[in-house]
C-alpha cells in the first residue's frame, strides 16, 4: 500500500504523478468520457458541454487568481471577447473553425494586456474593481461597434464545419468541447511545473520577495493575465458555438461572480479544485430542478417562477457554508477522505 508522498528523484518532483493508481483512474475516466456521449440524451449532453466551458473558465481564472494571487471581476468581458471574436470570423468572415478558434483566444490575450498594465502597480480590491469596469467596458464597446459586432442586435454564429460535421451539435460539438478542456487542464498542470508556474506562486505569496530573488514583476503579471485570458477567449469561442446565437445581454456580471466562486468553492490555488468547483457549480441548478421535481407538485410552476431568485439563494447558501466550515473547499474535502482512508482503521 502507498503510504507516504517522497520523492526520490527529480523527475519525481516534476512528474504529474508518479502513482499509477492515478494515471489508472484518470485512464478510467477518459474512457468514460469518451463514451458518455452513447449513454446520455442530447439534454444530458447540453449540460456536460456546459461543465466544461465553465471548467475552462475556471481553470483559466484560477492561473490569475488562485496562482498569481491577481484577483479578476472581468471574466465575463474576456468571454465575451472570445465570443464575439470567434463569431464575427466564422458567420461574418467564414473562417475555418480550427482558425476561428485559437484567433479568439489569442484576441483575448491581447484585450488582456489593456488590463494587466494597471494590475503593475495595483492589487487586492483595487485591482478587482479595475477588471470589472473592464467588463463593463467591453460590453459598451460591443454595444457601440455595431459596423463590426453587429451591436445590440447580436450574432448568429454558423458555419462551423470540420470534416464535414456540424460542430455547433450533438457529439461533435461534446466532442470538440471535451478535446479543448483536457488542453486546457493538461495546459495548466504542465505550466504549475516550469519555471513561469513557480514565478506565478511567489508572486502570489510575496511580490517583493519575488523582486529580491530576480522574478520581473512586469513581465510575469502580464503573462499570467495573457495565458489566462486566452484559455477563457476558448471558452467564450466554445460558448458561441454551442448558444448559436449571442448578444452582450449573454455576458453579465453574474458570469464573473460564478467563476470565482467556482474556484473558491473548489479550492483557490488547486487545478483539480478549480475542475470540482467548475463541474459542482454549473450543475447545481440541474440538481435543484430535480429536487423540486421530486418534492413538488410536477404541474406547479413555482420553480420554473423563481428559477434565477432560487439559483441565486443556492449559491449563496453553499458559498457561505464552504467558506464557514470548509475554507479549503471540494478539493481540501477530498484530501481529508483521503486521508482517512489510507490511515484507516487507525484514523481520528
Amino acid at each position: 500500500m502507498r503510504t507516504g508522498h517522497m520523492k526520490l528523484s527529480p523527475g519525481q518532483l516534476i512528474a504529474l504523478s508518479d502513482s499509477r493508481v492515478v494515471w489508472g483512474w484518470a485512464l478510467a475516466g477518459g474512457v468514460a468520457l469518451l463514451l458518455l456521449p452513447f449513454a446520455v440524451s442530447n439534454y444530458g449532453l447540453t449540460l456536460v458541454v456546459s461543465a466544461f466551458v465553465a471548467v475552462m473558465g475556471a481553470v483559466a481564472l484560477n492561473m490569475l487568481t488562485g496562482q498569481t494571487g491577481l484577483i479578476s471581476l472581468g471574466q465575463s468581458g474576456f468571454l465575451a471577447v472570445g465570443a464575439y471574436a470567434n463569431a464575427i470570423l466564422l458567420s461574418d468572415y467564414g473562417l475555418p473553425v480550427w482558425l476561428t478558434l485559437p484567433a479568439a483566444g489569442l484576441a483575448t490575450a491581447l484585450v488582456s494586456l489593456v488590463v494587466g498594465v494597471p494590475s503593475l502597480r495595483l492589487k487586492g480590491l483595487y485591482l478587482a474593481i479595475t477588471t470589472l469596469a473592464f467588463s463593463f467596458i467591453i460590453n459598451h464597446a460591443i454595444l457601440y461597434a455595431e459596423p463590426l459586432t453587429h451591436g445590440p442586435n447580436g450574432i448568429f454564429v454558423k458555419g462551423a464545419t470540420l470534416f464535414g460535421l456540424d460542430l455547433q451539435r450533438g457529439m461533435p460539438l461534446y466532442y470538440l468541447a471535451l478535446g479543448l478542456t483536457l488542453v486546457t487542464i493538461l495546459a495548466a498542470l504542465n505550466m504549475t511545473r516550469t519555471r513561469i508556474g513557480r514565478a506565478w506562486i511567489a508572486i502570489r505569496d510575496h511580490d517583493i520577495a519575488a523582486r529580491a530573488m530576480g522574478i520581473d514583476l512586469v513581465r510575469f503579471k502580464l503573462l499570467a493575465f495573457a495565458v489566462s485570458s486566452f484559455f477563457v477567449g476558448l471558452a467564450g469561442a466554445l460558448l458561441s458555438l454551442q448558444l448559436r446565437f449571442i448578444n452582450v445581454d449573454v455576458f453579465g456580471l453574474i458570469l464573473s461572480i460564478e467563476a470565482l466562486a467556482m474556484i473558491i468553492l473548489g479550492g483557490l490555488g488547486s487545478i483539480a479544485g478549480a475542475v470540482l468547483g467548475a463541474v459542482f457549480l454549473s450543475l447545481l441548478p440541474e440538481a435543484l430542478r430535480l429536487f423540486f421535481g421530486l418534492v413538488s407538485d410536477p404541474n406547479s410552476t413555482f420553480y420554473t417562477n423563481y428559477v434565477f431568485e432560487i439559483r441565486g439563494i443556492a449559491y449563496g447558501v453553499v458559498i457561505v457554508a464552504f467558506l464557514r466550515f470548509k475554507p479549503d473547499g471540494l478539493i481540501g474535502m477530498w484530501r481529508d477522505i483521503r486521508k482517512y482512508w489510507s490511515n484507516w482503521p487507525l484514523a481520528y
